[in-house]
């Protein structure tokens, strides 16, 4: 199976960037299934004015992001809090695609203070649907990110790779199902 994890803050110094290493990590480890990340620092999109509904309608610029994205078989948004919402960034992106049908979607958020992006989550919950993925239940919400995980991706905190565990597990089991 192939997994995108698309890490959607634009900030140089993205402190959500670490969950996106180290779930890559944790499903390099743990499983065969090809993981990559979809770093939103390393794309500038235009705003989006159409879709881009096949490769043959992509500008040529853009055709190897979203190959990546039409051969996913599932996707993990990982996502900052802005505002009580999911990163513009993410949403810029993920507009530029053609709706997901029956692709699982994982959800993260973190962020270096106590609620570690809960508001973006339920936003995010909404997006999924909108976009005609299935969001698996078991969310990833990651408070003071910064204690936790440092800039490569390892763990700072051994006992939160419980809550890793958890999450991927549960991801995996509705996108190996849905992959079916």
């Amino acid at each position: 199976m192939n997994i995108e994890i698309i890490s959607g803050s634009p900030r140089k110094e993205s402190l959500t960037v670490r969950a996106a290493y180290t779930l890559q990590q944790w499903f390099e480890k743990n499983t065969s299934h090809h993981i990559g990340i979809i770093d939103c620092r390393e794309f500038q999109l235009p705003w989006v004015e159409r879709a881009f509904n096949s490769i043959d309608n992509t500008p040529d610029e853009w055709k190897p992001l979203f190959e990546r994205i039409f051969k996913a078989d599932a996707f993990i948004f990982v996502s900052p809090e802005y505002n009580g919402s999911y990163s513009p960034a993410l949403k810029n992106l993920v507009d530029h695609f053609p709706k997901q049908l029956h692709k699982a979607l994982g959800i993260v958020t973190a962020s270096n203070g106590a609620l570690g992006g809960m508001r973006a989550a339920q936003q995010l919950i909404l997006l999924g649907a909108g976009v005609f993925t299935i969001v698996s239940p078991q969310l990833l919400i990651i408070p003071q990110i910064d204690k936790k995980i440092d800039a490569q991706g390892n763990l700072l905190e051994p006992a939160f790779e419980k809550s890793i565990h958890n999450f991927a597990s549960e991801f995996l089991w509705l996108a190996e199902k849905l992959a079916q």
